[in-house]
């Protein structure tokens, strides 16, 4: 089964999808099926790829984490703001 990577025209959420025979694939984020198919690179699989992918996971799950910190940050405060009115 084939991995195809997509852009959704309505939230543009970029995605990858393994896509059966048949099947039409919708936005994870959205659930819209207007998607732009991208033309993907093969995959390679070597020890170096394997690292600089890891890397960029490692980069992207940081981003993630300092996000949700500062959301949960912004969240106390305005409800301790809020008990103390």
């Amino acid at each position: 089964m084939p991995i195809f990577e997509y852009d959704c025209r309505s939230c543009r959420h970029r995605f990858e999808a393994i896509v059966r025979a048949g099947d039409v694939p919708k936005c994870p984020s959205c659930g819209a099926g207007d998607l732009e198919k991208l033309i993907s690179s093969f995959a390679v699989d070597s020890p170096t790829s394997r690292n600089l992918s890891m890397s960029a996971i490692r980069k992207k799950n940081a981003g993630v984490a300092t996000d949700k910190a500062w959301e949960d940050a912004t969240y106390d405060r305005k409800h301790r703001h809020e008990h103390h009115d």
